[in-house]
């Protein structure tokens, strides 16, 4: 299966945003700035993935699978920051740029990466 940056970049903010294990359509759609037609759209590509379930009435839950690959984006997310503002960028620059590099790093490199966090304290 052909898991993308975008289904990844949807995953996490599922996580993230949601309440009694599930998200509302219209709070992923302000999480991420867009639309609701364009959540439906990316929900149904999920759903045929095995990744989210989706209710009629906009109630979006992770499946084992999806909760997974969110966690691991997430983890990715929080250690790619850790890393850049560590070696000195800022916040903002940190929190795009990591969004973008998540999701190609293999996890040898990540390793190295939290090896390099931890020992120098940050």
């Amino acid at each position: 299966m052909n898991i993308t940056k975008s289904n990844e970049d949807y995953l996490e903010a599922i996580l993230s945003c949601e309440k009694d294990g599930c998200c509302k359509s219209v709070d992923l759609a302000n999480a991420l700035g867009i639309s609701k037609p364009a959540v439906s759209m990316a929900m149904n590509e999920m759903m045929a993935k095995g990744l989210v379930t989706k209710s009629a009435y906009g109630k979006i839950c992770l499946t084992e699978k999806g909760r997974d690959i969110a966690r691991q984006t997430h983890v990715k997310h929080t250690l790619l920051k850790r890393f850049l503002v560590g070696i000195g960028a800022n916040e903002q620059n940190a929190e795009e740029e990591c969004c973008k590099i998540e999701h190609i790093l293999s996890d040898d490199t990540l390793e190295c990466i939290a090896r390099f966090c931890d020992k120098n304290g940050f």
